[in-house]
């Protein structure tokens, strides 16, 4: 029987991210900013923020990701109608019970209608805390949406300013975008390893190692991401007999936990998804030479993710990301898993499905909220469809 080079290592890794995950008082960012006065946090809302600006001006960047399974929502239903996605309800919840309330400024990107009015309630609940839309270009040429975006950059580099009392320098900039470049590569390293062997590292895990980037600086995140790739590549595990699959649809409201393990329980082994995107939106590094939101714009226009909430210039291209993830990892399948009232999500998935079902790869789609408690039907699901690709792979 195979043993583990150093069994303690891998499980001690995930236990610290576990427990940052579960604590929704944010107990290691609210001990960053008391460590050294004057420090700041500034949160964000998922899917992509430019944390370089945050980290350029020696402040905490906080992934707020709603308030999961383990929250229960009361004061946020008055908030919103019960026909949206529970990610804006379950975010005021956070604020209004004081849970984020060491935060000094909530960065809200444009994702969808929802998360736009958000940000303004955010501004009208909490008048003292800085809130800013964060616009994203949806022209791609570099004379206009690159223009735009570097002009968007410009103005959240003046705020962040204003607020930590000087200007965030170009060399700053360049610092932190090196920073940054290498935590992506190593985000990249741990994907690439779990679609080559993804019995060594679960999904749940991989999840949980980069929602620790999420609340954690972004230098021991980096640290935690080495670590945990070599106490995963050192520790021998049991391969089962799933089928490969690629993940998509949760780009923003997070699904449980939970689900995340029902999926491989029940027979997949996830070898690629959109979870948080916000850690690898930029799919290469960013050049550091030369003008830094220059950059920081080419990057966000060239070498981006492709996502429901992202404009795609190229029609051609909508669901090829798909067929490209489907190939690369050699995955045999593709589930749609999209939060209930997703209005990006759920819109686009028949063209996705319809590019899919063109290329020869199966798929199956259902529904989640992030405090979904029943999993059994998901993983009944999940399983037949993991019995049936074997099926026809073997016919």
């Amino acid at each position: 029987m195979a043993t583990s080079l150093n069994p303690s290592a891998t499980a001690g890794i995930v236990a610290r991210a576990s427990a940052l995950f579960e604590d929704l008082s944010f107990t290691s960012a609210r001990e960053w900013k008391a460590a050294k006065p004057g420090r700041k946090v500034i949160g964000y809302m998922p899917i992509y923020v430019p944390r370089e600006m945050i980290h350029a001006a020696g402040m905490l960047p906080v992934g707020i990701m709603g308030g999961g399974d383990q929250l229960e929502v009361i004061h946020g239903d008055a908030y919103y109608q019960s026909y949206i996605c529970r990610i804006p309800r379950s975010t005021i919840e956070l604020g209004v019970s004081g849970r984020i309330d060491f935060v000094d400024g909530m960065l809200f990107p444009s994702i969808c209608d929802v998360i736009r009015n958000l940000s303004g309630m955010w501004k009208m609940m909490f008048p003292h805390v800085y809130s800013h839309y964060f616009d994203v270009p949806q022209n791609y040429r570099d004379d206009i949406g690159g223009n735009f975006y570097a002009n968007e950059l410009a103005e959240l580099r003046h705020d962040l300013g204003e607020l930590r009392g000087k200007p965030i320098t170009d060399d700053e900039l360049r610092h932190s975008i090196a920073v940054y470049n290498e935590n992506r590569r190593l985000v990249r390293d741990l994907y690439t390893f779990r679609a080559e062997r993804p019995w060594q590292a679960p999904a749940a895990e991989v999840y949980l190692m980069v929602r620790a980037g999420l609340v954690l600086p972004v230098e021991e995140h980096t640290i935690m991401l080495r670590d945990y790739l070599a106490a995963a590549r050192a520790e021998e595990r049991p391969m089962r007999d799933n089928c490969r699959i690629v993940l998509t649809g949760m780009f923003c409201e997070q699904p449980p936990l939970n689900l995340i393990k029902s999926l491989e329980l029940s027979g997949c082994y996830v070898v690629d998804d959109d979870l948080l995107l916000v850690t690898r939106w930029l799919t290469g590094d960013v050049e550091i030479e030369g003008d830094p939101l220059r950059n920081l714009s080419l990057a966000f226009l060239h070498h981006s993710e492709s996502t429901a909430a992202k404009y795609e210039p190229n029609q051609k291209e909508k669901g090829q990301h798909l067929v490209r993830a489907v190939k690369r990892t050699s995955a045999e399948g593709v589930i749609f898993a999209a939060p209930s009232f997703c209005d990006p999500a759920l819109l686009e998935r028949p063209m996705l499905q319809h590019v899919l079902k063109e290329a020869g790869i199966p798929y199956i789609a259902f529904k989640y909220a992030e405090n979904s408690g029943q999993m059994q039907p998901i993983r009944e699901q999940a399983g037949t469809f993991a019995d049936s690709i074997k099926l026809w792979s073997g016919a």
